[in-house]
């Protein structure tokens, strides 16, 4: 419970930090209303989500929360490992 908590904040401080709005995060972001939102972010950092906002180290992470404000980069192409073929 306390980690899908925490995840769920993750994301929304993200958010909030790409300049979505407080009601749209709450309301897309799994929580019963801003209100909730509020009180969860007060809880984890000790600040209202207007000064998290603001905060300039939370840049949105475009690999973790792919399609939330910014693309995406395509991951690294796997490498091939091949064995070697036993001698006969």
């Amino acid at each position: 419970m306390a980690r899908t908590k925490l995840v769920r904040f993750d994301h929304a401080a993200h958010r909030l930090a790409a300049s979505e709005g407080a009601a749209r995060v709450a309301a897309e972001g799994g929580y019963a209303d801003q209100s909730h939102l509020h009180r969860d972010v007060v809880a984890f950092t000790g600040v209202t989500p207007a000064a998290v906002a603001r905060e300039p180290w939370l840049a949105v992470d475009d690999i973790a929360w792919a399609g939330h404000g910014t693309p995406a980069r395509d991951p690294a192409p796997p490498v091939a490992r091949h064995r070697p073929a036993r001698p006969p």
